[in-house]
């Protein structure tokens, strides 16, 4: 474990960190195959592939199991998105980076979503403390969300990120997921100003690995959009199948995640 932490921290200082995030074991070990030098979760292809949402859903249990069984066939550091963490108390996110410490992992994603910033600092100290006590040196890339959830007018959301990304630093955050950046110019002002690495989330638009490594992109994330897209294929062959009793693999698509997301709603989520 502690060699795994070293690991993974030395990756974001070696040039385009490439994840292509999974859901499972199985997608972990296929990841890790095809020359992955770490594995990280989604967040939502996790969830969806337990039958339950995005957005802090998924029990604890489910994800201890989860990393566990990724954890046991991997040879390369592992990376777990906690979303928010499961809760809006500090405590109860040290206790889920416990867990998936314990579980195996030496990495985190944890967001600010759209809560202020200083409750994600309160978070970040105590998933530092949770991991110090382990004695592991956990990488805790943090996501801000001003762009992914447009929290504010475009013109404002730069100016916003970078601020964000002084307190997150500062507070003890080991990386930027800057999701939803894909404007060069904002990517080379990130990667210029702000001093942890920097996680962008893939997006059709986004230059390519190449140039992202030249403006200073340490890392580069799927996200959901590999289950968005295998889901849609299951679908896909799915409903020809059970139309005519074959298998046609011509035409699939992907879902989309709020497709994906609504599916997995339950009669509990909307009361």
């Amino acid at each position: 474990m502690a060699a795994m932490d070293r690991v993974f921290h030395d990756l974001h200082r070696q040039g385009l960190l490439l994840l292509a995030n999974v859901a499972d074991a199985g997608g972990a070990r296929l990841v890790e195959r095809q020359g992955s030098k770490a594995v990280a979760t989604s967040s939502a292809a996790v969830a969806w592939s337990h039958g339950y949402q995005d957005g802090d859903k998924l029990p604890l249990a489910l994800l201890a199991g989860t990393v566990e069984s990724m954890a046991r066939v991997l040879n390369v550091p592992l990376t777990v998105d906690i979303e928010g963490g499961y809760s809006d108390a500090p405590e109860q996110v040290a206790k889920v980076v416990e867990t998936v410490i314990a579980a195996g992992a030496v990495g985190i994603n944890i967001e600010d979503g759209t809560q202020p910033p200083e409750q994600l600092l309160r978070k970040l100290d105590a998933a530092r403390n949770a991991a110090s006590q382990r004695g592991v040196d956990l990488f805790i890339n943090v996501r801000s969300d001003v762009y992914l959830k447009h929290l504010l007018p475009a013109e404002q959301r730069l100016e916003e990120l970078l601020r964000r990304a002084t307190q997150y630093a500062a507070g003890g955050a080991n990386g930027l997921f800057a999701a939803g950046v894909v404007e060069p110019g904002e990517i080379a002002t990130l990667c210029r100003e702000v001093t942890l690495p920097v996680n962008l989330l893939w997006r059709a638009g986004l230059p390519s690995s190449a140039e992202l490594q030249r403006l200073g992109v340490r890392r580069l994330s799927a996200g959901s959009s590999i289950a968005e897209f295998l889901y849609g294929a299951m679908s896909g062959l799915t409903q020809r199948f059970l139309e005519n009793g074959q298998l046609d693999t011509s035409g699939l698509k992907a879902h989309s995640y709020a497709e994906l997301n609504a599916l997995m709603a339950t009669k509990a989520d909307n009361t």
